[in-house]
């Protein structure tokens, strides 16, 4: 397989338009052209990522830092919409085994979790943690949307204290979370 771009089209290409043309030729066989997404001019502002964040988003976050609402706030991206949306809330009554329970095990997700432990001193402390979940068995399509579009998002969420990145249950274990609060 091989695959050959001709340098007099470069110039007209952005970044975003040379991924969603490489998503769509990994996701479909030959014959369908490389670049034949197009984007509607309101979604330059984005360009960058191709995703909106939704309102709620934000919202539930602040509601999980300031108040501390939630136990966890796990996000989706809805391609159709091509913006974030919130997909699940947790209680702050939920342990850390209701929020990996509820990761899927073959599809991408963000999630925050607010994490409460004791130091060494006996000090009740907290750290909010980013999570990009990317399993091994989600589409290659959902992992580069997902990548390309954590930076963005992140940047949306002002907060988060440490910032993981786990292809698999073992790299959020419960263990990891300990260690990496400290």
């Amino acid at each position: 397989l091989s695959l050959s771009l001709s340098l007099s089209h470069l110039g007209s290409l952005s970044l975003h338009d040379f991924f969603i043309g490489a998503l769509d030729f990994l996701d479909r066989s030959p014959p369908f052209p490389l670049f034949s997404y197009t984007h509607p001019p309101e979604d330059m502002a984005n360009a960058a990522s191709g995703m909106a964040v939704h309102d709620e988003c934000k919202l539930k976050f602040l509601e999980l830092k300031a108040k501390r609402t939630y136990r966890f706030i796990i996000y989706k991206i809805e391609e159709k919409q091509k913006q974030v949306i919130v997909e699940k809330v947790g209680e702050p009554s939920e342990t850390y085994e209701d929020f990996t329970a509820n990761l899927p095990a073959d599809e991408c997700r963000y999630a925050i979790y607010d994490f409460d432990f004791m130091t060494q001193e006996n000090v009740p402390k907290s750290r909010i943690f980013f999570i990009a979940w990317s399993p091994d068995t989600s589409r290659v399509r959902s992992k580069m949307i997902y990548a390309s579009s954590k930076d963005r998002f992140k940047r949306e969420l002002d907060g988060i204290q440490i910032e993981l990145q786990a292809t698999d249950p073992t790299e959020i274990g419960l263990d990891v979370i300990r260690s990496r609060a400290n």
